[in-house]
């Protein structure tokens, strides 16, 4: 895109997140839900944003989609806490949720994936959380559903903390469970598509803040469709590797992390329970 171009984009892009609206308090969380193509499960995803008991704001980004998102958009017309967007092209989620926190008028940003959806009480579990530790992240643990939102019996659990030697063997961080500060999602934004951009992101964080928090609940029901970008177990292997790279290792440790990250992997899986 030409600098004129840019610029034009960033002022309207600054104008659109000052925007206030009187009939709702400033949001504390805006929560950034990318969608491509969800029209099946969008709904539910704004739904149980919607159902959270703290002040928000949800920005759905629509990614050029070709199914009926746009219709699906319609029955949030209406309501002042969802904003609705659609790019100009295809950014891919992290570009999207990029945009979104730029946007972003509360202190905290959380995202949200248009196939997964939250339990009640989540935001404010995670805001509590936060504000006992100080710590610039929370993530929770998740429920793995099937395709058509039915349990599979099986929770992942998340540490209550995650320092950056953990995280580095283990990405125990999901993308739809986590709530940071703005700030900080505006300090370390989402690149290289081609890889686990959110899993970058994270670990150039906790570089630099030392710590993430948890809670250990499962929070976030996590749909398994095997349809996003890293659905093959061979492809998110080599996403994987490249996030060691574009964090700056060299061939050896990359490979001593991608082993480590391998095995806590098949230990994740197994350790699943179906407790709720």
């Amino acid at each position: 895109m030409p600098a004129a171009g840019r610029n034009r984009q960033g002022r309207q892009e600054e104008r659109e997140r000052k925007k206030t609206d009187g009939r709702t308090p400033e949001p504390v969380v805006s929560v950034i839900i990318p969608v491509y193509n969800g029209e099946r499960f969008l709904s539910q995803a704004v739904d149980s944003a919607l159902a959270q008991q703290v002040p928000l704001e949800i920005l759905v980004i629509n990614d050029c989609s070709t199914d009926n998102t746009e219709r699906v958009m319609e029955r949030y017309r209406e309501n002042p806490a969802v904003r609705y967007l659609v790019n100009e092209k295809n950014l891919g989620a992290g570009g999207s949720r990029n945009r979104g926190v730029k946007l972003a008028k509360g202190t905290y940003v959380a995202f949200l994936d248009a196939d997964d959806w939250w339990a009640e009480g989540k935001l404010k579990k995670q805001l509590e959380r936060l504000e006992e530790t100080g710590m610039v992240l929370c993530c929770t643990g998740r429920e793995l559903m099937d395709e058509n939102g039915v349990s599979m019996g099986r929770v992942i659990p998340v540490p209550e903390v995650i320092t950056y030697r953990r995280l580095l063997s283990h990405n125990c961080i999901n993308c739809s469970s986590t709530v940071l500060r703005r700030e900080a999602a505006l300090e370390f934004p989402m690149e290289h598509e081609d890889s686990h951009e959110d899993y970058i992101a994270w670990l150039r964080l906790l570089k630099k803040y030392g710590c993430a928090c948890g809670v250990n609940e499962p929070l976030l029901k996590y749909r398994l469709s095997g349809k996003g970008k890293s659905g093959s177990k061979l492809k998110s292997a080599g996403m994987t590797f490249r996030v060691y790279r574009y964090m700056g290792f060299g061939w050896g440790q990359s490979l001593l992390c991608f082993v480590s990250y391998a095995l806590h992997g098949v230990w994740k899986y197994r350790r699943g329970t179906g407790k709720k």
